[in-house]
């Protein structure tokens, strides 16, 4: 309920509440906004207004309160569950409120009722609890909703997987009110005079759009306008198609739409709750398919799906019950002939059929799908399209965006957005061309790019398509805009860590194992690059070899690691950020990548060492290194210059926006590598030019390795004179811990531009 309106109960169909009840009159009461606070006044009805028992004319309501209309014990009965501005208080009491109201629905019925609790009340998903949820999204023992010896009551998260929201913010513990809302999963609760009423998301949820605006850039300095005073309903049940040219702002809307970047002002109401305010709890029952794949193209459907489930739902969930919902997803999008089948060998249909799987695991109220069937034939853009038309009707609200205008006819509301960001239609699809009056949808499009002049947007604006469609369809009314910065919540901080991480671990390795082009290379190459340095070292280390020997080394080791990494990150950007919009931890997916990477490029390091310097006579002073036995040494030297090198390709794979291009950053890499390593120029006492080899493990490793054989006794002259070859024990730990700090140095920047990559809400 809005603060700036009127509402009108009665039992005429026009009302704002409507009540079918014969005790009610056709024109019953008026619910008015006053400052602070509510009225109820009485429109002379037969059978009378009734607040606290007793009938009125006119009287003060507010969070709570129970209102009576027709009889005083028995007539039907509303409650407002909105709330007043609070009074302050402590931060770690309760999150911070706002005086726009919130509810949890336009004005629906609760799923359950039940009377106050009088003591402590267990929630979960386990059969033990109190107040048991069937959602998988829940936790077993979920969270405590505990009656306080002054009579108030507090609800408190038991570490939950995918925590506990009070009015809307995450909240470890916290006092609840009247009109307070509890989220817990697809269920929340609030306490209405002496009653718990619970409202559970069924997925039959409506979406209101008032008033979007994106902008780039400052205002009158270049700035450009992406969505201009974009508004529009849609209704339960409803399948959305947005169409227009390039240029648009359809990916716009569709970020602002799902909370990945939200708009600059404008409100977007998930069901009457500002989406913005409440995303951290929201945010599960959203599912979004962008256009690419969102799943590890090696793993097969099952295998994907079922990796997917681990990292949405609570770690107290059985396997069996993760299985049984992979299988009804699967039953339900037809794939049942196709799940043990690797996702690459799909068609480009029963592909997109595998994303829209995933993101109906936890069962979202709302569906957004990004060009679903671009790249598909006719054919199977239909089937794509008659697929969303099903979902829609069991029981989903389905926004689709589209260059396809080949099965438009499937959609209940068609939008066209008009270059500029503004609405030229909406409406029925059929009406859509008629509109604009063409007959065929190229013409309409060719009309957008060539009559730039004409103003579509204002000849939709007063036509009766929008009085009918939006102004008098709109589902809920129009808030007043919050300030810009201030509206989306913060995500709930990660839990389960450890799980996230061994989850991933898993998944990445199954991946791997089950490319074979990725198993081949990385098996063949460490051999093939041993094979040379054996062929260049010879028997033993001589003035002639040993400078060769250990370059060979360098490169191998170089090249392994970040061969293995560059391009890991990038050709994943689309999962991740899926993922990140749903709860994964950023420090988890990086660390899986270190842990399987690295473990792969430590055992080819180790590999590549002993195939080029096993049986060969190292020549060390006395036979020894600086600690150990030389050919110990140079192996871990060699296996922290390709664990170090394996960071800097994640390093890579983080910065640039394109797969294609990481192969020749890769062969640049290995030649700065050779350059500045010191096996072919003097760096030593060279300004500028010594600084920067700091900065390239190579350098490092190269000293460790020539200090662990004292190659200037074997190979005197000026170049090997540098003090990083020196066989002491301060210079070898000295080139060890630096490979050590270009490690954390990489992988602390990794991080960063991981951060660069994320929805903009995720940016913490």
């Amino acid at each position: 309920m809005s603060p700036s309106r009127d509402y009108h109960v009665g039992r005429d169909p026009g009302s704002d509440i409507v009540i079918d009840d014969s005790r009610v009159s056709w024109h019953h009461a008026i619910l008015h906004p006053e400052a602070g606070h509510w009225t109820i006044e009485d429109e002379d009805s037969t059978n009378g207004t009734y607040t606290a028992g007793r009938r009125i004319h006119a009287s003060d309501v507010g969070a709570g309160s129970e209102i009576r209309f027709g009889n005083p014990s028995d007539g039907p009965r509303a409650v407002l569950l909105g709330r007043e501005p609070p009074a302050p208080a402590p931060a770690a009491e309760r999150p911070s409120a706002v005086s726009m109201p919130a509810a949890t629905g336009t004005f629906r019925q609760p799923t359950t009722v039940r009377p106050l609790p009088t003591k402590t009340v267990r929630i979960g998903r386990d059969a033990s609890n109190d107040l048991v949820i069937d959602d998988l999204v829940v936790s077993r023992h979920h969270a405590e909703l505990r009656a306080l010896p002054d009579g108030g009551h507090e609800i408190a998260d038991l570490g939950s997987h995918n925590g506990t929201f009070l009015n809307g913010q995450p909240v470890a513990r916290g006092l609840v009110g009247p009109g307070d809302i509890v989220g817990i999963g697809h269920s929340a609760f609030c306490l209405v005079g002496d009653s718990l009423q619970e409202f559970v998301d069924t997925g039959e949820v409506s979406l209101d759009v008032q008033d979007l605006e994106v902008t780039v850039g400052r205002a009158g300095k270049g700035g450009k306008t992406l969505l201009d005073k974009v508004s529009f309903p849609v209704g339960e049940k409803c399948l959305l198609g947005v169409v227009g040219p390039s240029g648009a702002g359809k990916s716009t809307l569709l970020n602002a739409l799902t909370g990945q970047r939200p708009a600059d002002s404008g409100t977007v109401l998930y069901d009457g709750r500002d989406l913005y305010r409440d995303f951290a709890e929201l945010r599960q029952r959203i599912g979004l398919v962008p256009q690419d794949d969102i799943l590890h193209a090696q793993l097969t459907v099952r295998k994907a799906l079922g990796y997917a489930a681990e990292l949405r739902f609570p770690q107290d969930t059985a396997k069996a019950e993760r299985q049984a919902r992979v299988a009804e997803v699967i039953q339900e999008l037809g794939l049942e002939q196709r799940a043990d089948q690797p996702i690459h060998s799909l068609s480009g249909g029963q592909r997109k059929r595998v994303s829209v799987a995933l993101e109906l695991l936890t069962k979202p109220s709302l569906l957004f799908l990004d060009e679903p069937t671009s790249g598909l034939d006719p054919g199977m853009d239909r089937s794509v399209m008659h697929m969303l038309r099903g979902l829609a009707d069991d029981g989903r609200t389905v926004i689709v965006v589209t260059h396809s205008v080949l099965s438009l006819e499937v959609c209940d509301r068609l939008l066209v957005l008009a270059p500029g960001g503004r609405i030229a239609y909406y409406g029925p699809p059929e009406d859509a061309l008629a509109f604009f009056g063409f007959e065929e949808w190229p013409e309409a499009f060719e009309a957008f790019e060539n009559d730039r002049d004409r103003d579509w947007a204002a000849t939709y604006a007063g036509s009766p398509f929008r009085r009918q469609y939006i102004d008098n369809a709109t589902a809920q009314p129009h808030l007043p805009p919050a300030a810009p910065g201030t509206l989306v919540a913060p995500p709930p901080k990660t839990r389960n860590w450890g799980a996230q991480l061994n989850t991933l671990v898993r998944r990445y390795a199954s991946a791997l194992s089950a490319d074979r082009t990725f198993l081949i290379i990385m098996i063949a190459l460490p051999f093939v690059m041993g094979a040379m340095a054996r062929a260049l070292a010879g028997s033993r280390l001589t003035q002639e070899t040993a400078m060769n020997a250990l370059l060979i080394l360098c490169v191998g080791g170089v090249l392994t690691g970040a061969a293995n990494a560059v391009r890991e990150l990038v050709k994943e950007r689309v999962i991740y950020q899926r993922e990140r919009a749903v709860g994964l931890s950023r420090s988890a997916y990086l660390m899986s990548k270190i842990v399987v990477l690295g473990t792969i490029t430590v055992l080819q390091a180790v590999v590549l060492t002993l195939v080029g310097l096993v049986g060969v006579d190292l020549n060390a002073p006395g036979g020894e290194g600086v600690f150990l036995p030389p050919l110990v040494e140079i192996t871990l030297a060699v296996a922290l210059l390709s664990f170090t090198a394996m960071m800097l390709g994640l390093l890579v794979s983080a910065l640039v926006r394109k797969e294609e291009v990481t192969m020749p950053l890769l062969v640049l890499l290995a030649i700065v590598q050779v350059v500045f390593c010191g096996a072919l120029l003097k760096l030593n006492g060279v300004p500028g030019v010594e600084q920067l080899s700091w900065l390239v493990p190579s350098r490092w490793a190269l000293g460790a390795m020539a200090g662990t054989i004292d190659l200037a006794r074997i190979v005197p002259g000026e170049l090997t004179s540098d003090p990083l070859f020196g066989h002491s024990a301060g210079v070898w730990l000295l080139n060890m811990g630096m490979m050590v700090v270009l490690s954390l140095v990489f992988g602390y920047v990794v991080t960063k531009l991981l951060r660069r990559h994320e929805p903009a809400v995720m940016r913490k």
